[in-house]
């Protein structure tokens, strides 16, 4: 895999990403994350790709069908990627210069790691954009096996019946490691408890804002928290 080069914010707020299958607990760490920070931070929590993207024809014809004859993935590839540098630099860049904690469901990896897995690996454009786009001060990847994840997926109700291409969800779990593993990211499992995931998460949120160029209210309340248990 080449090396993925993502700009530092150089800001004084901090950018914690989520990637990982459907179903891999991302929406409950996130939920339980944003319950424990926002009391003592300014926490903008947001998602990508953007609505724009879910919700155009190209997305949910490609996504939610099991024939993708109609559009080339790279046409997809190439919208969402632009969304995301769009979002990036124009909601998540502001945030994080206003001081604020931005908490982001699913970032630019996961667009890397889906046109991978669709067989698109010698492509290099998808690097270049990566150059314009800012690096997370923590990037989380939640690893579930696929069967657990799936059966995640089919128990929501208005889900149960939705399309899901098993072998790229295998191929979609090997390169989210692979892509952890290149960026320095931190993988977990969630086959734990979400208490036990939750803690791990949470001990690395708190060693970021432990940091002394970089302490907070919320970072001295962990660490005080910390302390008493000890």
């Amino acid at each position: 895999m080449q090396n993925l080069y993502l700009k530092p914010h150089g800001t004084g707020g901090r950018l914690i990403t989520f990637c990982g299958l459907d179903g891999c607990g991302k929406t409950t760490m996130i939920g339980r994350l944003v319950a424990a920070m926002e009391k003592e931070q300014q926490v903008f929590l947001t998602k990508q790709p953007t609505d724009f993207v879910r919700r155009s024809d190209i997305f949910r014809t490609y996504m939610d069908s099991p024939t993708h004859d109609a559009y080339d993935y790279r046409s997809l590839s190439l919208l969402a990627a632009s969304d995301r540098v769009q979002h990036t630099n124009k909601a998540i860049l502001p945030a994080l210069k206003e001081g604020k904690t931005v908490i982001s469901d699913r970032y630019f990896y996961s667009c890397l790691a889906n046109l991978r897995a669709r067989g698109y690996r010698e492509d290099r454009w998808i690097y270049e954009i990566a150059e314009s786009l800012i690096k997370p001060d923590i990037a989380f990847f939640l690893d579930a096996p696929v069967d657990v994840a799936v059966a995640r997926v089919r128990s929501r109700a208005a889900e149960k019946d939705r399309y899901i291409d098993m072998e790229l969800q295998y191929r979609l779990r090997e390169e989210y490691v692979a892509i952890c593993e290149a960026c320095g990211g931190v993988l977990l499992s969630t086959e734990e408890s979400p208490d036990e995931t939750f803690e791990k998460i949470l001990a690395r949120v708190k060693a970021l804002f432990s940091d002394t160029k970089a302490r907070t209210s919320f970072g001295n309340s962990l660490a005080k928290d910390g302390a008493a248990n000890e």
